[in-house]
């Protein structure tokens, strides 16, 4: 079973409190702030497609790769009722981003909610890394966000619920994680319950989501070995310094 393979027909639901506007403001911001010429983003990673939709109406044109083909059916149907204007700024494809080719070159790649920390070995690091070289114009930008190692060390995760509620459903989340400390690895085992509200009908999924946890010195040697430079690094939606509070740290680097 791929991760996502059952988890994504509730995504949206479970993540329906996410800030998508603050969050594609935020990377807007900081391309404009490295790149202010860019125009064309590839998003590795894009999920049901709310952060390119978001970026598309601001002007950019963009392309988005997931791996997760029930992610990108949910991504699909909410494409197919936007405007032709809209369309015609978007397009998304299936693809593993270790290994995907886009037949063009971008201003910048970026690839958010901690989908980096998804590639779990040195291997599936490096192939990510060259992806994102591989489809940037000379100098273009490379923008991502992962859990932070120092803050995951230092505030190890716990077992956490999350509740929700729409006008048709009732959900729990149930995130057990099992930290591997040698191996800077968080297996997330989760378990959702969910009731249709109509039928009280219900229905239980678990989902294992390994992630990794990184380190600043590790990804600079990421970045040097797949020919970036590091040129920046802030907390996930605030700029401040990272440190050992940062669980989500953004690192921004830049093609040479």
């Amino acid at each position: 079973m791929s991760v996502f393979e059952n988890y994504a027909q509730y995504y949206d639901l479970l993540y329906q409190d996410k800030d998508y506007e603050g969050e594609s403001r935020f990377v807007h911001e900081l391309i404009s702030n490295y790149s202010p010429d860019a125009r064309t983003i590839l998003e590795l990673g894009s999920g049901t497609g709310r952060h390119a939709e978001i970026l598309a109406r601001s002007g950019f044109q963009l392309c988005g790769v997931e791996r997760s083909a029930e992610m990108l059916a949910h991504c699909m149907s909410r494409y197919d009722t936007l405007t032709p204007k809209l369309k015609d700024s978007l397009t998304f494809t299936h693809g593993d981003l270790r290994n995907c080719i886009i037949q063009r070159s971008f201003d910048a790649v970026i690839s958010l909610f901690h989908v980096i920390s998804y590639q779990t070995s040195n291997n599936d690091l490096i192939a990510a890394f060259r992806t994102a070289r591989k489809h940037l114009k000379s100098s273009g930008l490379f923008i991502f966000d992962v859990w932070y190692g120092p803050a995951v060390m230092y505030t190890p995760p716990s077992v956490r619920v999350k509740r929700l509620q729409s006008e048709t459903h009732e959900l729990i989340r149930i995130a057990e994680p099992v930290q591997y400390c040698n191996e800077n690895i968080v297996d997330v085992n989760y378990r959702l319950l969910l009731k249709e509200q109509s039928s009280l009908k219900t229905d239980s999924v678990t989902e294992l989501h390994r992630m990794r946890y990184l380190f600043k010195p590790e990804l600079e040697l990421l970045m040097n070995m797949t020919d970036f430079k590091l040129i920046d690094t802030c907390a996930w939606l605030t700029r401040e310094e990272i440190s050992f509070n940062t669980w989500g740290a953004c690192f921004i680097a830049q093609s040479i």
